[in-house]
Formats: C-alpha cells, structure tokens, sequence
C-alpha cells in the first residue's frame, strides 16, 4: 500500500462502527478485516478475500495469541466447573450471612476490591473478579453490563498502576531500548501523569455508590438465574464455599509463580501470555481432581463440563480471533504509525501532552491493543523530549494513558471481550453502556493533560 494514509483508519473503525450498529459483531470484524485486505491488494476483491481469511489462519502463527485463545476456552471450562459443583451458590450464602454483601452497593464494591487486589495481570483479573462476583450481582438483581464495566475498569488500569508484573516488563524493556539510563524509575515517575487509569479508578466506586446510571446503563437489565430472587433456598446450599474458593486460590497463586518461572527467576521478566495459560490450565486440573475426589463430579461428568464450558464460549473466542486479524491487518496498513507521525512536529508545545493521549488513545482503540500502542509511541515520545523539550514523565503518562483509554473503549481489545466473557454479558451491550463512562474520564484526563502542558511552561 506504500506510505500510510488516513484510509489506514478505515478498517477499524468500519468494523466497529458496524458491530455498533448491527450487532453482529463477527460479521462486523470479518468486514474489516476484508476492506483493510482490499486496501492491502489496492482494490482486488478475490485478492482481498483470500487474505482475509488467510490472516484467519495466521492468528494461530503467534505463539502468545493462540495462548490468548485457549486460555479464553479454559476459562468456559473453569467457570462451568465451578457453577456444576455447587460452589457458587454456597459462597453468595456464606458471603451474605457474613453480611460482606449485603445489597447493590456492596456486591459492586466487593467486584471493585478483588480487581484492586488482583493486579498480576489483566486478564485474571477480568477472570476473578467476574466470577466471584457474578452470583452476588444476580442475587441482588443487577446488571451484568454493570459488573462488566467494573472488573473492565479494574483490570488494565491496576495493572499498569501496580507494575510488578509483565506490564511493567514489557515497558521497562521498551524503555531500555530507547536508552534510558534508569528505565524503572522512568517508568515510576510517569506514573504520576498516568491521568486515565487513576480517574477510572476513582470514577469507579463513585459509579457504585451514587449509583451513576449514565445512557445505556439506566437500561441494563438484571438476568434471571435461579438464585437471583434470594430468598431460603439458597440460605442453606448443599454445597460448600471451598469448592469455589480453592480453584480460584490456584489460580491467583499459579500467576506470580509462574510468571516467576518463565522469567527464569524475575517475575517482571515472565511472560504474561504463557503464564496466564498455564495458570488456568492448572486451575481447571485442580477443580477437575479436587471435584472428583469430593465425589462431587465423575471424571467423565467433569470432562463433559470441561468440553460443555468451552463451548459455550466459542462465540467469544471466535471474535477474539477476529479481532487479532483486525489488529494484524491494522498493523499491514500503517494505522499506528501514521495516526503517531500525526503528532510529531507539533507547533504548539503547550498542547502536546494532550495530543499524545488522544494519539495513543485512537492507535489502541483502532487496533485494539495498548501494549502495540505502547510499541509504537514510547519511541516517538522520547524523539519529542528530545526535540522539544518536552517533560519525559509528562508524555510517556501521556501515552500509558491514552493506550488504556483506548483499549478500555474499544470492542476489538482483548480486554473488553474478556470482560463480557467473565460477566457473563452480551459484548456489544457491555460496549455501549461502558462508553459514556470511558468517555467521561478520558475527557477529565485530557483536561489535566491540558492542564499540565499549561503549568509545566511549554
């Protein structure tokens, strides 16, 4: 295609203009995927679709995505695990009783401390945080599209804050390639200005107490399950609460260990792909063998649940592979670099720590990915300090910033998808009724950005 140009931008945002409108997400994906293809081979249609469906195939050429995916069928299998034993139900009992939640305003905060707690890596704590939470939202009869937005705002934005794990590895590396003399404490320091994941955070519980209803969330509905009324039946459940708190205990434990691992000694070295596969492979062992041995579930009860849980979530895994392609396809056209040259030589210094949020904001939510976000603009940042003289704390939190905004936005990011996937919430509706609220804090933190360019004298 040559030199990127702003049809770069087409694919991605057609695709999710399209899985907004129509609701048919795959669909949706499959057509961007197919436009950016035709972009690709300058208009061949055949050509394009060929490609298209080839670069299907190719997801699975990437060792940490197709580990991405069968972590994403495993947690069908965990989930469904725990729900057939019984464990649920006597948790949401034993959590009651204790009077840890006792309404709405509690079961959402109890959502928001476990993701707080949970900061090893975004994805577990999407996986936890939606699990142990889900059957107290339903008990109370509130909104998976609420329980979503929560372990969603929870997930990224504590793991970029809290580093010592493979965000702050891959950042650090990223730092150490550009020459920084002490990468950490760069990294420390840009902390401070890392605006959105410090705003959503605070935004969040102010959500659940003043209960923020804000567009599409006033319409969320509660889903009926059997134990959302309450009630007597489930005071006394057959089960107990160790069957739902030892498979979830593996699997917070299984992380740090083996990110410990893979890092051959270094946990901020380890990689998140691999051990985030491992450690729900090792939970849902766990659950199997624990089960069995309660007499609880046969092995081949257990193995058809297993099967029963990944299928169930085949439909999620299967915009996941999409949303990969997208995002490769994305990567063929230039859309990252071409919306980060947008920022470079900007006149006015003031006003550029803002331009690199909304930069870095646009690259994630297009592509669907803050780490890439982050590949594409640490390197440009640090030309900018050196050029302009830009405070180098200031714009990286810029960029950290603007790829979580982003990522946290966008239907095709990774994260989002598996949020619906722990809430147990349709995609799209998990999509549209968190936006108003991404928005709200992205538009305070490009105000302090804004601000900070002002005060710093740019």
């Amino acid at each position: 295609m040559g030199d990127s140009t702003f049809l770069s931008l087409l694919p991605p945002l057609a695709a999710i203009v399209l899985a907004i409108a129509t609701r048919q997400v795959v669909l949706s994906l499959f057509m961007g995927i197919f436009l950016g293809h035709c972009l690709l081979f300058s208009g061949n249609v055949l050509s394009g679709l060929a490609a298209s469906l080839d670069s299907l195939v190719q997801v699975f050429a990437d060792g940490g995505n197709t580990k991405v995916i069968f972590f994403s069928l495993l947690v069908g299998s965990f989930i469904a695990l725990i729900r057939a034993s019984g464990g649920v139900e006597a948790f949401v009992a034993w959590g009651t009783q204790r009077q840890w939640v006792r309404g709405e305003k509690s079961a959402g905060l109890f959502a928001y401390v476990v993701g707080l707690i949970v900061f090893i890596e975004s994805s577990i704590t999407c996986l936890i945080a939606g699990t142990v939470a889900k059957p107290f939202f339903d008990k109370f009869r509130m909104s998976r599209e609420k329980l979503a937005y929560i372990v969603d705002s929870t997930s990224a934005p504590v793991c970029m804050l809290i580093p010592l794990n493979g965000w702050g590895a891959f950042l650090i590396g990223l730092l150490s390639t550009q020459g920084a003399d002490a990468p950490v404490g760069l990294l420390v320091s840009s902390l401070v200005f890392a605006f959105y994941p410090i705003v959503a955070l605070v935004l969040v519980p102010l959500v659940i107490l003043r209960k923020w209803d804000w567009g599409w969330m006033a319409e969320a509905k509660p889903v009926e399950t059997p134990y959302a009324a309450g009630g007597e039946d489930i005071a006394r459940p057959q089960g107990s609460v160790l069957l739902l708190v030892l498979p979830v205990l593996v699997l917070i434990l299984a992380m740090p260990v083996f990110l410990w691992v893979t890092g051959e000694g270094n946990m901020i070295k380890g990689s998140g792909s691999t051990s985030v596969f491992w450690a729900v492979l090792l939970a849902v062992f766990f659950a199997t063998v624990f089960y069995w041995g309660k007499k609880i579930l046969s092995l081949q009860r257990a193995m058809d649940i297993i099967f029963q849980g990944m299928g169930e979530l085949l439909p999620i895994v299967l915009i996941l592979v999409l949303a990969f392609a997208l995002g490769s396809t994305c990567k063929s056209l230039g859309t990252g670099p071409y919306v980060a040259g947008l920022v470079q030589n900007f006149p006015l210094a003031w006003l550029v720590p803002g331009i690199v949020f909304l930069a870095s904001a646009l690259i994630a939510f297009s592509t669907g990915t803050s780490w890439g976000t982050f590949a594409i603009m640490v390197p440009i940042v640090y030309g900018l300090h050196d050029m302009a003289g830009v405070s180098l704390p200031l714009i990286l939190g810029a960029v950290l910033s603007g790829g979580i905004f982003g990522d946290h936005s966008s239907p095709i990011s990774d994260t989002t998808i598996v949020s619906s996937l722990a809430s147990g919430c349709d995609h799209i509706r998990h999509v549209k009724t968190q936006l108003p609220y991404a928005l709200a804090a992205g538009g305070v933190s490009l105000i302090l950005y804004l601000a900070s360019g002002i005060v710093a004298g740019l």
